[in-house]
């Protein structure tokens, strides 16, 4: 009875080592949530030719599960409600930008499907100015530049 415990162990850690590997880095991915409208930078195969497409859109619902947690992003292609599923550790999905916070009180909004024009809109998450500097310097600190030296100029500068 214990070696199938043990078996059954050693085949969930590879499982969890394996899953481990694949997975993207947190900080990256873990910025944006449900009811903000994100571009999704997806890169695209074409024969030989490699391309990166942009989608933009409003994320309406997230779906956890370890390595294959996915994302769906929903927007409004001449006048026609388009739907795409993002896996969200895929190689494939190279960046997601938040384009503007929502501020929703659900998980999943399916609702908006059945939304037209204005109606459609989610509200706009209105950040605290203090997190916005705190967010804004973590982000632009820049990192220490190389000096270049100037060679001294003789002479008159007025000449």
């Amino acid at each position: 009875m214990s070696e199938k415990k043990e078996e059954k162990e050693k085949k969930e850690n590879l499982i969890h080592a394996i899953e481990a590997a694949q997975m993207k880095e947190q900080e990256k991915l873990d910025s944006f949530k449900v009811g903000d409208t994100v571009k999704v930078h997806f890169q695209i195969i074409e024969g030989t030719t490699v391309r990166i497409q942009i989608y933009e859109g409003l994320v309406i619902a997230m779906k956890n599960s370890r390595v294959g947690k996915t994302f769906i992003v929903r927007k409004n292609s001449y006048g026609v409600g388009v739907e795409r599923v993002f896996p969200l550790h895929s190689p494939r999905v190279t960046k997601v930008e938040v384009v503007r916070p929502g501020k929703v009180r659900r998980a999943k909004l399916y609702y908006i499907r059945g939304k037209i024009g204005k109606a459609a809109k989610i509200k706009e998450l209105i950040v605290s100015r203090k997190a916005k500097t705190a967010a804004v310097a973590q982000v632009a600190a820049p990192a220490p530049a190389a000096q270049v030296a100037t060679p001294p100029q003789s002479g008159n500068a007025a000449e």
